[in-house]
């Protein structure tokens, strides 16, 4: 049976409340769809009855509707100009701008189940001037239980068929009966930790921040407050990548596009501004 319209507009309500996500009118086949696996764990015969056991008091059920909810499609290499742009670009100007304290610190807004700030890591593996330097990543994401994930490395073969070139697979992975395990070089290169982006950010400097393909999710007085506070946060000569459909433009007007083809990368106007070139 289909959730009504006043099902829908709880979980509509729960979601903008606990993570500011704005699940638009006509979305009811998402909650369905979402909520159906959560449901026959629960030994609830339907979404319906799932939401009707929610009640008025926050308990362990509506994070388990609320993560069910989040969105975490990811794959690696997303999108694979971000990480040619980085390799080439952003990372040599963050060479010469930090050569004396050879200290990198990376930060990935939305990581989901770790693809991304794997691909950051594997990444800068490539770039032997960073052979001997402190680099710090962290990645946060909203759901604990993407998180656990992220920080098992563990992968099924469908995920590293997205986007995983061979060489990364046999270079970085160990086949763990039907996964994949990434190696651990890898995982001790990144921190997973907790973070709302509707909330204060916690005390960071980060050099780099990747926030792709999560903005779309909000409408648009909490985009701008979230980039303002993106920008309190990073380096004032360091890089933002957003992705793709995602733009700063009447937003927060500090953030400059840099030209690089087919990639949302973006410095804080009154930075330092690096020697860069655009990509053809």
């Amino acid at each position: 049976m289909a959730i009504t319209q006043s099902e829908f507009d709880i979980v509509r309500a729960l979601i903008r409340v606990e993570a500011g996500i704005m699940l638009e009118p006509g979305k009811e086949y998402l909650v369905e769809a979402r909520l159906a696996p959560l449901a026959r764990r629960e030994g609830l015969a339907s979404p319906s009855e799932l939401i009707t056991r929610l009640g008025r008091i926050k308990g362990p059920l509506h994070t388990k509707v609320f993560e069910a909810m989040t969105t975490n499609e990811t794959i690696f290499f997303r999108d694979v100009e971000p990480f040619e742009v980085l390799r080439k670009e952003v990372l040599p100007a963050m060479i010469e701008a930090r050569k004396t304290s050879r200290r990198l610190s990376i930060w990935c807004g939305a990581s989901s189940t770790g693809q991304e700030p794997y691909s950051i890591a594997m990444t800068l593996l490539e770039v032997p001037e960073l052979a001997t330097w402190n680099i710090d990543i962290l990645a946060t994401d909203i759901s604990t239980d993407v998180l656990a994930r992220a920080r098992a490395g563990l992968y099924s073969q469908l995920e590293v068929n997205r986007g995983l070139p061979a060489t990364q697979l046999v270079k970085h992975f160990a086949k763990v009966g039907l996964e994949w395990q990434i190696s651990q070089k890898l995982r001790s290169m990144v921190r997973f930790e907790y973070l709302n982006l509707m909330k204060p950010l916690p005390p960071m400097a980060p050099d780099i921040v990747f926030l792709r393909n999560v903005l779309i999710y909000f409408d648009t007085t909490d985009k701008s407050a979230i980039l303002n506070r993106v920008r309190g946060a990073m380096r004032q000569d360091g890089f933002l990548f957003l992705g793709a459909a995602e733009s700063t433009r009447n937003l927060d007007d500090r953030f400059e596009r840099l030209p690089f083809s087919k990639t949302g990368c973006y410095r804080i106007e009154s930075g330092v501004q690096p020697a860069l070139r655009a990509l053809a």
